[in-house]
């Protein structure tokens, strides 16, 4: 079991940024986030893309930003379970919550923080009759986490945007045998990857299969076989594999969360803009999944709640301890 001070839901810029203010406090994080990297949307969604509201800096790429507020939380040693959602949450005393993922991971905490953006980023799942059943480790994933997993393994790609092309390149190195499979024949992706993957496939180092979608998988225990069908020409065919990695983006979706207690509005919880602690003591909300009166969708307005929780933070973990705030140009960052 991990045990930590905070256990922050969601690695997205906000939830970054609580590390380095709660680490001011000398207070220990652990983040959790079903996407298998840390920077939420940025990293996920637009990474090359530039962001002009950031303080101090005119303009940042989105990656850059995740990638220094990463260095800036660095001396805090924080800890992190990526890929896994948090399933449920048991408060067991006043100052003493157990969360657990989906894959069984248990994280004990004084204070949880909900950093979760627009809500736990869930994979668009295609129509393909038998899809569910080979979920769980027995041959379709949604994300990639371990390239070596599928090392001298077959494996069948679908997709057409960045992720799609961007892990075909990768992992054609990798495994014995790889199938992209696009539904349509341009693609959605960065032209130097389109170019990369069409110069793979012009040299057999991939299958492309455009213009065509997925009918059925099958397999006994595990996924063994494919059928596909192409789109123009109706023919149908089957092609065998170990793996399928449907790439159809990411839907933002509250998930559990709503089972906690919270006071929700829509899809947003809803905090007290002294400290943005929700109606469940020990529980805080930063970022673009809380609401309030006049709130703003701005990342320098999720650091600024993330301030202001990390000191409240601080209050209900040390009830009745006076802390006197002192300013970085004063004492400087010290690492734990």
């Amino acid at each position: 079991m991990i045990s930590t001070d905070l256990v922050i839901v969601g690695a997205g810029p906000v939830g970054l940024f609580a590390i380095f203010e709660a680490g001011l406090l000398k207070m220990r994080c652990h983040l959790v986030d079903y996407l298998p990297q840390v920077g939420g949307q940025l990293s996920e969604i637009y990474p090359k893309k530039p962001i002009y509201d950031i303080p101090g800096y005119p303009t940042i790429l989105a990656q850059e930003l995740v990638d220094n507020l990463m260095k800036q939380a660095e001396p805090f040693k924080p800890t992190f379970t990526l890929g896994e959602r948090i399933e449920s949450l048991e408060k067991r005393g006043e100052a003493d919550f157990l969360v657990t993922t989906n894959m069984g991971t248990q994280i004990q905490a004084k204070v949880v923080v909900i950093a979760g953006g627009l809500g736990c980023f869930e994979p668009r799942k295609p129509e393909i009759a038998g899809l569910e059943q080979f979920e769980n480790g027995k041959g379709v994933n949604y994300m990639i986490l371990d390239p070596e997993k599928y090392r001298n393994q077959k494996m069948v790609i679908a997709g057409g945007g960045d992720s799609a092309l961007d892990w075909a390149i990768f992992l054609s190195g990798v495994c014995s045998e790889l199938t992209l499979v696009h539904r349509s024949e341009s693609f959605r992706g960065a032209p130097d990857s389109v170019n990369k993957v069409m110069k793979l496939a012009e040299d057999g180092k991939i299958k492309l299969l455009l213009n065509t979608n997925i009918l059925s998988i099958a397999g006994k225990d595990k996924l063994e076989s494919v059928e596909l069908i192409h789109s123009k020409t109706q023919e149908k065919s089957t092609i065998t594999t170990n793996h399928l990695i449907p790439l159809f983006g990411l839907s933002p979706k509250l998930g559990p969360i709503e089972n906690w207690g919270l006071n929700l509005d829509k899809n947003a919880i809803e905090v007290n803009t002294e400290d943005y602690s929700t109606n469940v003591s020990g529980i805080y909300a930063i970022g673009d999944i809380n609401s309030y009166k006049n709130k703003l969708k701005l990342i320098l307005c999720g650091f600024h709640e993330a301030s202001l929780m990390s000191h409240s933070a601080y209050k209900y973990m040390h009830p009745g301890v006076k802390y006197t705030m002192k300013y970085t140009t004063v004492q400087g960052v010290h690492e734990f």
